[in-house]
């Protein structure tokens, strides 16, 4: 046993730091990427039970010159929140800070702690009638604390924004062990700079988010959902604006799936076509009204061929259904043999176009690859998934991932977009980003993290490429 496990343990017991068996579920990746060089192996993973004994843990590693892994429910998708192979960092786990601290229903804000599960905190705030809006296909599992290290996205930015946009305030532990708290819940406040803004969406690379105030709305009183099947990507991207205009501030959901709808069958409602499309409706109206909106917007659309056909969920179950159909297609293409994946961003105006570009550049580098296309068409992040040829194992094709990357985000550049949407850096992207990165931008990057953490003992090796040894965070 090192000797820097037996401090830790005799000042915060040995419930408090685990290792060996137990510490085997949070050196697990969720996609398990984490194998082979990947593979996550960490000296002990600290599990404090309060804010306090949170910044103890971050004195106590700052002592003993040792790196901390933040980690919320780790269902992160770029290694940002599991260890290294190293066997020298710590993580440091925030899923016992679970405490829903209130819920305010005149200001319409929750504070809660950053190991509370997004599902329990949507149900908690539903049973007082009020929503938190911010929804993920991993909410039953992932914790708020993640959510906003991470900016999380998922199927309701288009109406109400990322996690960013729902956060009134935060209650940080800095990289030397001191706490900040900016939990009034103020809508109106310029008492000097953002530190909120700096700290939601930088993976644990400047503080430890250990709490928050999120923005709640009311429960919306009819919700409705629709399955549309249409014959090209570029009549979905026609059918937004119609949307927005006919919907208004209802439209919550517009899912798109290309060749991904493909792998649920038999279970689609509708016939498989080309394209699909999941739209989703929230009202404070009943739901007779909802509908008659929707249907309105429906019928000219499908007059005019724009669509081939739709269905509308007429009951909560049947809406429960096809959203649970859209959040299984990362399931069903593990199934399928899994692929090589890519989270990005583009104009809405060049998606149609960049996604011929891309699927023709691949196969002319990659004959037979397949290109499974779905994601959350209203603000533009698409899930642009590679598969194998028919025949071709994951295994086989994974010698080629590095080449097939530099494809897709080369013409992700040309058309103008991110190559990370929402899923983040972590340790996946980090040479991504310094290698495409905006100069100016990485070396601002670069000196923030050396004024709030100059011995690079936060995740270290995440997000910033340099500046890391994966061992002794300030050796």
């Amino acid at each position: 046993m090192r000797p820097e496990l037996g401090i830790l343990r005799a000042e915060f017991g040995a419930d408090q730091v685990l290792d060996g068996e137990a510490a085997l579920p949070f050196e697990r990746d969720w996609r398990g990427r984490a194998t082979g060089a990947q593979a996550g192996r960490a000296m002990a993973v600290l599990c404090p039970r309060s804010v306090d004994e949170v910044q103890a843990m971050v004195r106590a590693a700052a002592r003993l010159h040792l790196a901390l892994v933040p980690q919320g429910g780790n269902t992160g998708l770029v290694l940002g929140g599991t260890p290294d192979a190293s066997g020298a960092e710590l993580v440091l786990s925030l899923k016992r800070l679970n405490r829903i601290r209130r819920i305010d229903p005149i200001n319409a804000t929750l504070t809660a702690e950053a190991g509370c599960v997004l599902q329990t905190l949507q149900q908690a705030c539903a049973a007082q009638q009020l929503l938190l809006p911010l929804s993920l296909a991993a909410e039953g599992q992932c914790t708020l604390g993640g959510n906003l290290a991470t900016n999380a996205g998922g199927t309701q930015v288009l109406r109400w924004g990322n996690a960013r946009d729902l956060c009134l305030g935060l209650e940080v532990v800095t990289a030397d062990g001191l706490l900040w708290s900016d939990l009034d819940g103020l809508r109106k406040d310029h008492r000097g700079l953002n530190l909120r803004d700096l700290f939601i969406g930088s993976e644990g690379v400047l503080g430890l988010i250990t709490a928050a105030v999120m923005k709640l709305a009311p429960l919306p009183r009819s919700r409705l959902s629709a399955w549309l099947t249409l014959p090209s990507l570029e009549a979905a991207l026609q059918l937004l604006p119609q949307a927005r205009a006919a919907l208004g501030d209802g439209l919550s959901g517009f899912e798109v799936m290309g060749q991904a709808a493909q792998l649920l069958l038999p279970e689609l409602p509708l016939p498989a076509a080309p394209w699909a499309l999941l739209v989703e409706v929230s009202s404070h109206r009943d739901e007779a009204q909802t509908r008659a909106e929707l249907e309105a917007w429906l019928a000219p659309a499908l007059d005019a061929g724009r669509m081939l056909d739709a269905v509308v969920a007429h009951t909560e179950a049947q809406a429960h259904a096809l959203w649970a159909l859209r959040e299984s297609i990362p399931g069903a293409q593990t199934r399928a043999g899994g692929n090589l994946k890519h989270d990005i961003a583009l104009p809405l105006d060049r998606i149609a176009a960049f996604v011929a570009d891309c699927e023709a550049r691949i196969q002319r580098a990659f004959p037979g690859a397949r290109p499974t296309v779905f994601g959350h068409l209203g603000d533009g992040n698409l899930h642009f998934n590679v598969a194998p040829p028919v025949g071709q194992s994951l295994a086989e094709f994974q010698p080629h991932e590095a080449a097939l990357n530099r494809l897709v985000f080369d013409c992700v550049a040309d058309w103008g977009g991110s190559f990370s949407a929402e899923h983040g850096i972590g340790r996946l992207r980090a040479a991504e980003l310094a290698a495409r990165g905006d100069a100016v931008g990485l070396d601002l990057m670069g000196r923030i993290k050396q004024a709030l953490d100059p011995a690079n003992r936060l995740n270290p090796g995440r997000v910033l490429a340099s500046g890391s040894d994966g061992n002794r965070a300030d050796a």
